[in-house]
């Protein structure tokens, strides 16, 4: 086995290269050695000699890359009639690889501020790609969902019924809890803020207000954003690493109609009776505070509730749980199709089904308040 070899021939007119020998792995160390003495002393007119070229693998073809240029490899590859098929196919192969790849020079000082508005403008173009493929998932969802209502024997009561059970029964504790807490906390603030101006009786009408129209519904779909959306995510993003849903679709079924639709329908059964016991719990709480506090009885709380406030305001609260219900589900699932085939892809998705959830919620719910204000509702 003949070591390879590069040697430049002054001699001829024009210099000329000539490469030989075996241009091979277990030559590696020494070709290198003899690229980086060459390789500045090429032009790019220089002729190359390539007849006494002798056994030729990938990491020789690297090197020759290295040391004519990948574009030049490949049309030497290509117009060498002396190579033989093989060689000139490895050249030309590893010629078109290299030829989009760029050395990474030595780092240059930046413009901090242009670093940031690149990194802005990569940021806002990511949430355009994202809210884009949400309104395309949104819109095959409802036409999945109205394909299948008019046929009963295509409904998956089954899974239905099983994720309403987990999305909503097995979610009852801690958000009872949390709005329980939440609604004796306002009321404590309230009170004390309300104190300095000898109004103290109004602490009622704020708790009943601020959890009929904003706390119960908000809080209740931010809890199932983090729990719900990320089991979503996981669960068919499992699917998808495992191959589970090219498997559905071979059997000739539809996974929107399989996976998603039951999962969307759970939500919207669930997250409205979950907003209502959210504030009836809210509602406790702070009468809890006000009737140990503010010594307001229960019977007082409950009567000034139904003396100031409206029905209008829990109809207000409620009419968010459907939309929001929607929307969780939906990137939930949209988020668990996304994932590749990982265990490292399934936590990046289900980490952003979470985000993004919360943040359609608050900007939702940030323009409801503000379309109902101007409705005078």
């Amino acid at each position: 086995m003949a070591t390879g070899s590069a040697q430049l021939d002054a001699t001829a007119t024009p210099p000329r290269l000539r490469v030989a020998g075996d241009w091979t792995l277990a030559h590696y160390a020494t070709l290198e050695r003899a690229v980086d003495s060459l390789k500045h002393r090429l032009h790019t007119n220089t002729p190359i000699d390539l007849s006494a070229l002798g056994a030729l693998d990938t990491a020789g073809a690297a090197l020759l890359a290295g040391l004519l240029g990948a574009s030049r490899l490949s049309d030497l590859a290509t117009d060498d009639p002396t190579l033989p098929a093989a060689q000139r196919a490895l050249l030309q192969t590893v010629g078109k690889a290299m030829a989009g790849y760029v050395e990474r020079k030595s780092r240059r000082r930046h413009n901090t501020a242009s670093e940031v508005l690149a990194r802005i403008g990569a940021a806002m173009e990511t949430v355009w790609h994202q809210q884009v493929q949400l309104l395309g998932f949104i819109g095959l969802t409802l036409q999945t969902l109205a394909q299948t209502i008019w046929h009963p024997r295509r409904w998956r009561v089954t899974s239905l019924v099983s994720h309403v059970e987990q999305t909503g029964l097995d979610a009852v504790p801690i958000v009872v809890l949390l709005t329980f807490m939440v609604g004796a906390v306002v009321a404590f603030l309230g009170s004390t803020v309300l104190a300095d101006f000898g109004a103290t009786i109004y602490t009622v009408d704020l708790v009943a207000f601020s959890f009929l129209r904003e706390f119960a519904v908000l809080l209740t779909a931010i809890l199932m954003a983090g729990r719900t959306a990320s089991a979503f995510t996981a669960q068919i993003g499992s699917m998808k690493a495992n191959e589970e849903i090219d498997a559905i679709r071979a059997l000739g079924l539809d996974p929107m109609e399989l996976l998603v639709l039951p999962r969307v329908l759970a939500m919207l059964a669930s997250l409205p009776m979950l907003a209502f016991l959210a504030m009836i719990a809210g509602l406790i709480g702070g009468g809890l505070v006000c009737a140990m506090v503010l010594d307001i009885p229960p019977i007082m709380f409950i009567n000034l509730v139904k003396s100031d406030i409206g029905v209008r305001h829990f109809l207000v609260g409620i009419a968010k749980a459907p939309v929001f219900a929607f929307l969780i589900a939906v990137i939930g699932c949209l988020e668990g199709f996304k994932v590749s085939g990982s265990a490292e892809s399934v936590g990046e998705h289900t980490t952003s089904s979470v985000v993004q959830s919360i943040f359609v919620v608050i900007l939702i719910d940030a323009l409801a308040a503000l379309f109902y204000m101007e409705m005078g509702w």
